[in-house]
């Protein structure tokens, strides 16, 4: 049997009547010997229908007119609602009033785990809520698949003058299946009317739901700036940890969601251990993490550091780190928000290391190495030579970094090694030798040199030849000695121009 729907002709004739709240036609009706328990087939009867249509009336006649009113009262659809579900689902006042005096179980619960309370808090009834109140309806029970109570869904709707009425006999810190109180509803929708009541009635404002989610947390994440200053005027804790790893603060949510007003009010708040201790993430790491350049902006200002500590938990160095890789694999559409981002911790004094200067080097994205050279130039001393060795350990790139490098002031004498001359392509190894002063190169090099072009992977350019005789004319002259030396030692390599 398909109970899904109800159609119009399975409906009994004074079921019909009730439906339509014709009481007279009901009672003439029942007077003629028709049955009033009649079910369709969702399983409803007439009372089940005058009740949901809010027919009073109707309800007063139905209900002595059954062999047994008891059961009749309490008599259940094939989703185990009854009559009085129905009155307070739709806030029928009066309908409810006379269900309750025949006798109806106010704290039956549906298929659905709802109940003839918990339907009339959703609905926002408050004088339906305070009559099943006074008539003994169970507050603190629990109902819906997660297992909220009726204050969870009264916050939830946002109905206040109800969650005013239900704070002062129901149970503040009752949790549903995920450890969630009503407070922390109040937080997560926004509804800073209630918060306050809930705050002022004794909730616990640091409550933390299974997680280690905190109010403030999730207020922050989701921007409710109004409850996030309503929970701090109440004590909430910005500086409790909302995970297991001791790190996660509700500034992160701010930050990582751009949420900059609920930002604004906790950097004052919160301690700065987050920003530089050992073991904790920066928010600036949130801020980078999700592209949100404007929260970034709001952390550098306020003295936030674009260094930050070494990052274990997403596996970065430092913020810097974190938006180079980021920029190298984010979509199109998110490039200039990232790009943003490296400009502003270049312009703050970020940090480059010798791992980020040797990441730009492979030239995944070619705008980082300019920006980096543009904005923190080369290192000195000790680190510009380890960055020579590193850029010629990338030599497959060297077309990219070469003249980017060069450009910035790098001494080339730092890059005439051996590899430089031996697997350069073409093109690169004749760029670089512009910048070589010829008679400097020893004579090792210049074999390297006369090797290539021998075996024909290297062709000097033709202004070598015409405006360097003296180079050349070196080169040739280290031929020679080599061709002395190739007689003297037959079963040696020959090579010459």
């Amino acid at each position: 049997m398909d109970f899904t729907e109800c159609y119009g002709d399975t409906c009994s004739a004074v079921a019909l009547a009730a439906r339509e709240g014709k009481g007279r036609r009901v009672q003439k009706l029942i007077q003629r010997g028709f049955a009033v328990d009649v079910k369709d087939n969702r399983g409803w009867n007439a009372l089940h229908e005058a009740a949901a249509a809010g027919s009073a009336e109707c309800v007063r006649l139905l209900l002595p007119a059954a062999v047994n009113c008891e059961d009749y009262v309490n008599s259940l659809t094939h989703n185990s609602e009854t009559p009085v579900y129905f009155a307070a689902r739709n806030g029928h006042l009066r309908a409810v009033k006379w269900l309750i005096k025949g006798g109806a179980d106010i704290n039956r619960t549906t298929n659905e785990l709802s109940c003839p309370l918990f339907a009339a808090v959703d609905g926002g009834y408050k004088n339906v809520v305070e009559l099943l109140v006074r008539n003994g309806a169970e507050v603190n029970g629990t109902y819906s698949v997660s297992g909220w109570s009726c204050l969870h869904q009264a916050v939830y709707k946002g109905h206040t003058e109800i969650v005013r009425f239900l704070v002062s006999m129901c149970s503040l810190e009752a949790v549903d299946d995920y450890g969630i109180t009503p407070l922390f509803v109040a937080a997560q929708y926004g509804h800073h009317q209630c918060l306050e009541i809930l705050a002022n009635a004794g909730a616990n404002v640091n409550c933390q739901a299974n997680d280690l989610a905190t109010p403030l947390l999730i207020a922050a994440q989701e921007g409710h700036v109004w409850c996030v200053e309503v929970l701090l005027a109440h004590g909430a804790d910005p500086n409790l940890y909302c995970n297991e790893d001791c790190w996660q603060l509700p500034i992160h949510a701010a930050a990582q969601f751009s949420r900059l007003s609920a930002l604004e009010k906790l950097i004052p708040v919160t301690k700065r251990e987050c920003d530089r201790g050992e073991g904790k993430v920066s928010p600036v790491y949130l801020a980078v993490l999700s592209g949100q350049a404007d929260s970034l902006r709001v952390l550098l200002k306020k003295g936030y550091s674009p260094d930050a500590q070494s990052c274990r938990q997403f596996g970065y160095s430092c913020p810097l780190d974190m938006a180079l890789w980021c920029n190298s694999w984010n979509l199109d559409s998110e490039c200039h928000q990232t790009r943003e981002i490296t400009l502003m911790l270049l312009a703050a004094g970020a940090h480059v290391s010798m791992g980020i200067y040797a990441f730009a080097l492979q030239g995944h994205v070619p705008e980082h190495l300019p920006l980096i050279l543009e904005h923190a130039g080369l290192p000195q001393g000790d680190r510009l030579r380890e960055l020579a060795n590193r850029a010629l350990a990338e030599l497959q790139s060297a077309s990219f970094w070469l003249p980017l490098l060069l450009k910035a002031g790098m001494d080339p004498m730092l890059l005439l090694q051996d590899k430089m001359l031996e697997e350069a392509e073409n093109r690169v190894l004749n760029f670089f030798l512009e910048f070589i002063h010829w008679k400097t190169l020893p004579s090792a090099m210049l074999q390297i040199l006369s090797h290539r072009r021998t075996d024909g992977t290297w062709t000097p350019r033709k202004h070598f030849g015409m405006n360097c005789v003296g180079f050349m004319t070196l080169i040739r002259c280290f031929s020679a000695i080599h061709c002395i030396y190739h007689i003297c030692t037959p079963h040696s390599p020959l090579f010459c121009w």
